[in-house]
């Protein structure tokens, strides 16, 4: 009698590469896809190895190659990388060279004075514990996750050449840098001859700093950018249009990004206005808000994150459309402003 495994090999979509058009990154050689799965929640030891490792095909057999991590994600801290190495191990290892895989360090991680901030010690120390947790020989790219103030930009910035220079990681970034700090990064990593790659920052229709500095000087530069939290942490989809739902990330006390206070009746009504726009796009709202991130010049790609599959491919719709008539864009921009 012939026995099934109960865990086949994962083969990977042959089609995966048909339906997704590939953005060059800034000026470099490297071409991201226009989204890209971020592992910041629901990849962690609390949550389901089979629903992270579904999510992980699906991405790829979507055409979705990048994947978001860092040292601190989870929870706990750490274990969304080790979640990605189980996953790496079992079923994605054949497709390391199709895959782009980054981490970061620069916030909390581990108690005393060298689990924090960006020093050289705490990121080269930072990057070879996620390098192990991932069980990978490199990272594609590894970030400076925040800008340190007691530190020197410039040891910051030899820190992430010599991570390049050592093998660690083919390319760096760096995330949450204004724009004068980016301005100086660049400088510093381009005379050291590690150039910087991206800038990951947060970008959405509610939160458009970006758009004061720093998308001039990525683009001037000719440095690329993922973006995330396109989708204000849930708030632009249609889960909040009528209120607050029990349930949602906004209704729990313990959700330091999203709550309660931050989604105001104007706000609601902002969402239900650009929701009417969505609608005569043949769009959901997330599926515009994603197009619309995507629509500014300056993004590369832009980070989604899921709880389940069909979260992804919900997503993935987005790239169906992704133009704006002038009237759309100048309608979005009289809601949002």
């Amino acid at each position: 009698m012939i026995k099934h495994d109960p865990n086949p090999l994962y083969v990977a979509n042959p089609t995966r590469y048909e339906n997704i058009s590939y953005r060059r990154c800034g000026k470099s050689g490297l071409r991201l896809p226009p989204l890209s799965l971020g592992l910041w929640q629901n990849f962690g030891a609390v949550d389901s190895l089979q629903n992270a490792t579904n999510m992980l095909h699906k991405a790829f057999d979507l055409g979705i190659t990048h994947f978001d991590l860092a040292n601190n994600y989870g929870p706990p801290f750490g274990s969304a990388e080790s979640t990605f190495g189980q996953v790496m191990a079992t079923s994605l290892k054949p497709y390391r060279d199709e895959l782009l895989i980054s981490s970061k360090a620069g916030y909390d991680m581990w108690a005393g004075p060298y689990g924090i901030g960006g020093s050289r010690k705490y990121l080269v120390s930072s990057c070879d514990q996620s390098l192990k947790r991932t069980g990978l020989e490199y990272f594609d790219i590894f970030y400076s996750h925040c800008m340190d103030p007691e530190t020197p930009i410039e040891e910051t910035m030899q820190a992430l050449d010599y991570i390049v220079r050592s093998g660690r990681a083919l390319y760096v970034g760096i995330s949450n840098y204004s724009p004068e700090q980016t301005s100086k990064a660049i400088a510093i990593l381009k005379d050291l001859g590690t150039p910087l790659l991206i800038h990951q920052p947060r970008y959405n229709m509610f939160d458009r700093w970006i758009e004061d500095g720093l998308c001039d000087v990525l683009l001037k530069e000719g440095v690329g950018s993922v973006v995330f939290s396109p989708l204000a942490q849930g708030f632009l989809t249609d889960k909040y249009l009528g209120g607050i739902p029990q349930g949602s990330r906004a209704s729990r006390s313990e959700q330091i990004y999203l709550n309660a206070e931050h989604l105001t009746q104007d706000k609601i009504a902002k969402v239900q206005k650009l929701n009417e726009i969505a609608k005569l796009r043949g769009q959901s709202l997330a599926q515009m808000a994603l197009a619309w991130v995507l629509n500014n010049p300056a993004v590369t790609s832009s980070i989604i994150g899921a709880s389940k599959v069909s979260q992804i491919e919900d997503c993935v719709k987005a790239l169906d459309n992704l133009e704006f008539s002038q009237d759309e864009l100048s309608q979005i921009r009289k809601i949002i402003e």
